[in-house]
């Protein structure tokens, strides 16, 4: 492999058509476009209601035309993640249009299946600079997303390629025994030990304590602490193993909304130790996406951990219609319509995503390869129309503002990854 670049975005929630095609996108587009390879994340369902609206969503059930894809075309992408907390908003039947469309409009894209094996395989783009492998992951969804696995005796379950994760909260040896007399007392864990005496769960190790749906345990450092799942680790690894060996670069794609206890802006422990081990077996570039604004980024081994590149293009106020359970969340009725769900949920734009102007703050990465190795990683501000009415925001344009790379200098900083901010741009600085 001699050079390759790539280009990365985080989210785009994606729901209106791309009409005027100004100078704004011309210039974002051909950026997008100097690159080999162009990554984002889908984080809407595109079909025609092909499915129905599933009990629970990921917060908006997320719906598109199937032509927004067209417009995704249009500024460049390629290369494709949708395992994330919207990809079964419209139960398998979305997912599986979805999956479908985006064949119709040639995206190599990964993350979701109709097993697990489907939904956790590589997926490998062919560019004449080299081959890359996609590997897409979400650690946010519903217990009943996740992808089942196929049997020889049982046929699979459709879904997303999950990394489940295991929190605990630490308390002090003396906190933890008042914890346990206020179960005694209140029979909090009646339905646990039922559970575990009728053999439907297995007793937690040695040390733990549930309480209620929480799980306590004594250390010295007290907080949260998290940890991945054994067997989604073991089985995701093995596929960054398999994408080592038939691709010249392999990327993992990592949709994440938990973040470190009340810290928004700082990865799990989970998340960091899932990305080190990526790397550790052969993936080149980790990007994470999801908390909806900019976090920090590592340079481990001499290859970039994205941990939330933030939003590309956020519209998540113009979709169409909602099912009845959204509206009856907020008090609402069939009287009622989107603009008045979403109304009452931002109080006319005064909280919330609407009101948060790091929300409508991001950056692309843009890196260069050459035989194997990082020679270059510049950083491009964008805005998304922050103050907009919400039918006009949610575009992006390249910023003249370096806010959004402020942030991501400040956040990277505690990881060992300094960022140089100049002219408009960023630029990591490399060993």
């Amino acid at each position: 492999m001699g050079s390759i670049s790539f280009i990365a975005t985080g989210d785009s929630f994606i729901t209106r058509r791309l009409a005027n095609q100004g100078v704004k996108y011309t210039v974002l587009a051909e950026l997008i476009q100097s690159a080999d390879v162009r990554f984002t994340n889908l984080e809407v369902t595109t079909h025609r209601y092909e499915g129905f609206p599933g009990a629970v969503s990921g917060g908006t059930w997320a719906i598109a035309p199937p032509e927004v894809l067209a417009d995704l075309k249009a500024y460049g992408f390629n290369l494709v993640a949708w395992a994330n907390n919207h990809s079964l908003d419209y139960s398998y039947g979305g997912l599986e249009a979805t999956a479908k469309y985006l064949d119709a409009y040639g995206f190599v894209h990964a993350g979701c299946g109709e097993n697990l094996a489907r939904a956790g395989e590589p997926k490998y783009l062919d560019t004449p600079s080299g081959r890359v492998a996609l590997i897409a992951v979400t650690s946010s969804f519903h217990e009943s997303w996740p992808a089942g696995e196929q049997r020889a005796d049982m046929i699979g379950r459709p879904g997303v390629n999950p990394l489940r994760h295991e929190i605990r909260q630490v308390v002090t040896a003396r906190r933890l025994e008042e914890l346990r007399a206020i179960a005694e007392v209140t029979g909090i864990n009646a339905e646990y030990h039922y559970a575990v005496e009728s053999g439907y769960r297995v007793a937690l190790p040695e040390g733990q304590l549930p309480f209620g749906s929480y799980i306590f345990e004594a250390g010295e450092k007290e907080g949260v602490a998290t940890s991945a799942h054994a067997g989604d680790m073991k089985r995701i690894l093995k596929a960054v193993s398999e994408a080592a060996r038939q691709a010249d670069v392999v990327l993992v794609s990592i949709h994440t909304h938990e973040m470190q206890g009340a810290h928004l802006d700082e990865p799990a422990d989970f998340l960091r130790e899932f990305a080190h081990a990526c790397i550790d077996t052969g993936a080149h570039a980790v990007i994470g996406h999801g908390p909806h604004k900019v976090c920090g980024m590592e340079m481990y081994k001499e290859r970039p951990i994205f941990y939330s590149l933030g939003n590309f293009i956020f519209q998540n106020e113009t979709v169409a219609h909602l099912p009845a359970d959204y509206y009856t969340k907020f008090g609402l009725d069939s009287s009622h319509g989107t603009a008045d769900a979403f109304d009452q949920r931002g109080q006319n734009d005064t909280r919330g995503m609407a009101a948060n102007l790091r929300i409508w703050q991001s950056f692309l990465p843009r890196w260069t390869m050459e035989n194997g190795r990082i020679i270059e990683i510049t950083l491009h501000p964008i805005e998304m129309g922050f103050g907009l009415p919400r039918y006009q925001r949610g575009w992006p344009e390249l910023s003249s503002s370096d806010a959004a790379l402020q942030d991501l200098q400040r956040l990277s900083k505690p990881m060992g990854t300094n960022i140089r901010i100049a002219g408009g741009t960023g630029k990591v600085e490399l060993l």
